[in-house]
């Protein structure tokens, strides 16, 4: 039986994701507001003119959009899925939003007769394109193992985290990980290109010890490279953070280093540089120490 599906948001993630679908032969119905690409009809893919004719022709609904409020009015807005929702649908979500409306969405989809997924990815654009993405997944097991063959053709790191919202946590706490992972490189290169030292040789003597991590091999050398087109732009770094601070103020949790991550993007972004790879943390550090990596120590 062939899977019918659907895809909400065709952006740098979407477009290649709903590309995976279609290579794989699925049956997809699609829209995004600036128009179906003409790479994905030509594909197999059918244009949709509203997120309910979306739900109108398909059984699992994917989304993949900016943030909690886009998701919200894909689902509940006019033209909205929830008007064409009916029961045995799966409504997946793989944007990165708020965990709390996550847990709120789909109580309203539920109470329609379908059922809800959270499925957020790590990746970027390259994992989108690859087909590689993990994709951390918050629902009941019943829901999650029928969509199961449609995240294979989309991720390799695929995991059932816990119920609705669980996805969301995790996709946060990765985040909070990759911020802070971040400043300490930048903290570390800048110390040694400070003392006179060459930060690419420390980088890749430390690669060889207990600090090496993914984050120290490929944007510790966008730091020293000096290359920090995106990637990852800060502005979407900075909402993830966002997500993470407000969510543990709900908990009463305190993220000290996430803040202060989040506060050396601000100047980031004071500077010019919200749409540079998060990586370009690092600048802050350097105004800081008015010192930048790869500069004669003064």
């Amino acid at each position: 039986m062939t899977t019918k599906a659907g895809f909400i948001g065709l952006g740098i993630m979407g477009h290649p994701m709903a590309a995976n679908l279609v290579k794989n032969r699925v049956e997809l119905a699609a829209f995004t507001r600036s128009g179906v690409p003409a790479e994905l009809t030509q594909a197999g893919a059918t244009a949709c003119n509203s997120p309910a004719e979306v739900a109108q022709k398909a059984d699992i609904v994917f989304l993949m959009v900016p943030d909690t409020p886009d998701v919200e009015r894909v689902l509940f807005g006019e033209n909205g899925v929830a008007n064409s929702l009916r029961a045995g649908q799966i409504v997946v979500d793989m944007s990165s939003i708020s965990p709390i409306a996550t847990r709120e969405f789909a109580a309203k989809v539920r109470e329609r007769g379908a059922d809800y997924l959270d499925a957020p990815v790590s990746g970027g654009e390259v994992g989108a394109k690859a087909a590689s993405l993990t994709i951390m997944v918050g629902g009941a097991q019943a829901t999650f193992d029928k969509v199961k063959p449609l995240f294979d053709m989309m991720g390799k790191n695929i995991s059932l985290i816990g119920d609705v919202g669980a996805g969301q946590v995790c996709k946060v706490a990765n985040q909070v990980i990759v911020a802070a992972t971040i400043e300490a490189v930048g903290e570390a290169l800048l110390l040694a290109s400070k003392a006179g030292v060459d930060a690419e040789k420390v980088r890749t003597a430390l690669m060889g010890g207990f600090a090496s991590s993914r984050i120290l091999e490929v944007h510790g050398e966008r730091m020293t490279k000096r290359t920090f087109n995106p990637g990852f732009r800060i502005e979407l770094h900075q909402k993830d953070l966002n997500l993470a601070l407000s969510t543990a103020q709900s908990l009463g949790v305190a993220l000290p280093n996430t803040a202060t991550c989040q506060a050396l993007f601000n100047a980031c972004t004071a500077h010019g540089g919200k749409a540079w790879d998060h990586s370009g943390m690092v600048r802050a550090l350097e105004i800081l120490a008015n010192h930048e990596i790869g500069q004669e120590a003064k």
